[in-house]
């Protein structure tokens, strides 16, 4: 049961943080879609290279640390929607 509910807390600890971090991103370098591109360059790679572990099948991998990458990429496209949206609104400090 411990071991669902830290799936579920770092599942929406990923989105808020890279969601923040993409927002931020977005505000000071002025470009939109670049979070997500710097998350699937080098997020996902030192991710995978850092939790793999030599006995670990990918299967089980795949299983366990699906959720929360996928939740870090979702909230790096939600910055970038977000900040689009905004600056087509209007609102030039974005």
């Amino acid at each position: 049961m411990t071991e669902l509910i830290q799936e579920i807390l770092g599942t929406v600890l990923f989105f808020v943080l890279f969601f923040g971090i993409g927002f931020i991103l977005n505000m000071l370098i002025k470009t939109t879609w670049m979070p997500t591109w710097l998350y699937c360059i080098v997020v996902l790679p030192l991710g995978v290279w850092y939790f793999w572990k030599p006995d670990l099948s990918l299967l089980s991998f795949i299983g366990v640390f699906l959720w929360p990458f996928a939740a870090g990429i979702g909230g790096a496209l939600t910055s970038g929607w977000a900040i689009q949206s905004l600056r087509k609104n209007g609102y030039r400090m974005f």
